[in-house]
């Protein structure tokens, strides 16, 4: 499987450690960056180039990494057709994938070792998209909403 991945300063060394992870695993990481270490970076042109390659590239999955991980996630959750995650345990990660069909993966660097980082991608690698009725309900009004920026009905009509 294709990944993308995209990082700033902070998640540097841990893109570095899991693009040759992924590849020892016999997947294809796609990385947007950085090439380098730059104390001064923005996840922004990394992360979004990382977000962007899996909106466009059907059937792929995407990592984003920084410090603690949730800027990256945002930054991710801005292109259309991103579903990111942030997981902070095995569990988060399989539920991101089993529930919500997240698409991109976002980790702590500063929070988890690598190790803990490769069973979290793991995870979301191998774990498929559940495909019941109420969570691609609910990822539809997400996707409605995306589109249109119209808010779904309130239940009840109200």
């Amino acid at each position: 499987m294709r990944v993308y991945l995209g990082s700033d300063h902070a998640g540097f060394e841990l893109k570095e450690h899991l693009v040759a992870w992924l590849k020892e695993q016999g997947h294809e990481a796609a990385d947007a960056g950085p090439a380098g270490y730059d104390p001064a970076d923005d996840y922004p042109p990394f992360v979004l180039r990382a977000a962007e390659g899996v909106a466009g590239d059907a059937g792929t999955l995407g990592v984003v990494i920084g410090g603690s991980g949730n800027g990256e996630q945002m930054a991710a959750n801005k292109v259309a057709g991103v579903r990111a995650a942030l997981a902070w345990s095995e569990e988060t990660a399989r539920l991101a994938r089993l529930h919500n069909d997240a698409n991109v993966v976002a980790i702590g660097a500063r929070m988890h070792t690598e190790q803990e980082a490769e069973a979290f991608l793991r995870v979301f690698l191998e774990t498929p998209y559940s495909g019941e009725d109420r969570h691609t309900r609910r990822i539809d009004m997400l996707g409605a909403y995306e589109r249109s920026g119209e808010l779904p009905p309130l239940p009840g009509g109200g």
